[in-house]
């Protein structure tokens, strides 16, 4: 009580001195300057967690409209909380059975991310994904035409997450999903190297002027070269392995293809934020390009080892099961 008396005592007077002083003599609060590791880079290492219960992309009914308010982003909160709680009963048995796990299995976040932006998309300027040019969207039509008779004649035709290859929290670009979106960043000289929770994958990405792949050479996560901007990290990211499924993830299943190029931006914004930016540029699919925002917060939780047992048996178990069906069915 004594301590606490003493300390109220101090603050008082301090505001006193700070009422009595010039308002010429004030010192201003110096810019805050990202840390710098040991090499002299902008310091990125750490963990961060990118879970938000901000939507992929904006609801038609906010047009442009970037931002919330902080009274508005209180009340889409709520509403947003029950739209999405898995726990809910209310529906026939179709809506019931899309709601799969209870909701004391997703890590999706309880609030907007801390720029409260309206949409992770934030080019286009309406926050909602470009259209598909004619020609992707006949292919995308014709795929998904296909796969709803036929979804499983093999592995490969199932999703890549599916299969335990992408997810869209691995990138590029980043997307967070329902759980798992914490990221570990390790920095050295030459490499940043990024730690995906979901689907336990590291990307290494050089930061020298080490040759590209060639052409015909692909990879899921493709290839990725990284230099500084400043103190904003950028990621070019080439070579990306596609097929007719998606590989943004559930999140978003709109398509690529060979030519997918994916341009990240990681810039310190505080002590506790990293502000990422992903351009995903495919002029063969769609009409522009399109850009996704989002807060990284620092994080002092440790990130968990992930196992994707769908791959493991999961997948076993669909093939099978329909092979079964197949056997079933009489012949037409």
């Amino acid at each position: 009580m004594k301590q606490r008396c003493l300390i109220a005592i101090a603050l008082v007077a301090a505001g006193c001195m700070m009422a009595q002083t010039p308002a010429s003599s004030k010192v201003s609060k110096p810019a805050w300057h990202a840390p710098r590791t040991a090499d002299g880079q902008p310091d990125l290492e750490g963990v961060w967690d990118t879970a938000s219960i901000t939507p992929l992309e904006r609801p038609v009914a906010l047009g442009t409209k970037a931002y919330y308010t902080k009274e508005e982003a209180a009340a889409y909160e709520k509403t947003r909380h029950v739209d999405l709680n898995r726990d809910r009963r209310d529906g026939n048995a179709d809506a019931d059975l899309a709601r799969a796990y209870n909701d004391s299995w997703f890590d999706r976040g309880a609030h907007l991310g801390a720029t409260l932006r309206t949409s992770r998309v934030i080019d286009p300027s309406n926050g909602r994904f470009p259209n598909l040019l004619p020609a992707a969207k006949k292919k995308y039509d014709e795929f998904h035409a296909w796969f709803a008779a036929n979804p499983a004649d093999s592995a490969q035709d199932r999703t890549l997450y599916d299969r335990c290859l992408v997810f869209s929290q691995t990138g590029p670009p980043l997307i967070p999903g329902n759980y798992n979106n914490m990221y570990q960043i390790v920095q050295t000289a030459d490499t940043v190297t990024i730690f995906s929770e979901m689907g336990h994958q590291a990307r290494v990405v050089p930061l020298t002027r080490q040759p590209a792949l060639a052409a015909p050479v692909t990879q899921w996560v493709g290839d990725s070269r990284g230099h500084w901007e400043g103190d904003t990290l950028v990621i070019e990211t080439a070579n990306l392995r596609s097929n007719q499924q998606s590989r943004f993830g559930v999140q978003y299943e709109g398509m690529s293809d060979e030519n997918l190029r994916v341009t990240e931006r990681f810039t310190r914004a505080s002590p506790t934020l990293v502000i990422y930016q992903a351009t995903v540029t495919d002029p063969t699919v769609y009409t522009q390009p399109w850009t996704i925002e989002l807060p990284m917060a620092k994080s002092n939780e440790a990130i968990f080892e992930y196992a994707c047992h769908e791959g493991n048996y999961g997948l076993a178990g669909i093939l099978s099961g329909e092979r079964a069906k197949e056997k079933a069915s009489p012949i037409k």
